[in-house]
């Protein structure tokens, strides 16, 4: 089984790398024999915010992102999250608080790394 690591660094909105990056893990997540993980570092760990609402036809990264919590595994650098007040009880469901530690273990046990 192939590991894909996704690494984003930027904000849910205001540009579309977190949402082409969320695209592709999505397709990768209908892939047989493909492993996904996806670290939220910086302003990316708005991302895994829930509650999210946003205007009626625009994407909706919360969404997205539980694609890939149905295959994958989402973790967000806990630093980043102390820096933006975002607390262990606004995740979306099934992410979970990171290290740095785990960022450098995923990396290494990765197949792929994927920077976005």
């Amino acid at each position: 089984m192939a590991t894909t690591l996704f690494i984003l660094n930027d904000a849910p909105y205001g540009n579309e790398r977190a949402y082409n990056a969320l695209r592709l893990a999505a397709a990768l997540a209908n892939k047989d024999e493909q492993k996904l993980r996806l670290f939220l570092l910086a302003d990316a760990v708005t991302c895994a915010k829930g509650g999210q609402k946003v205007p009626e036809g625009y994407y909706n990264v919360q969404l997205m992102l539980g694609k890939v919590l149905r295959k994958g595994e989402v973790a967000l650098c806990g630093a980043c999250m102390d820096a933006r007040g975002l607390r262990d009880d606004e995740l979306v469901e099934g992410s979970r608080r990171g290290t740095l530690a785990q960022l450098a273990d995923w990396t290494a046990e990765a197949d792929k790394v994927l920077v976005f």
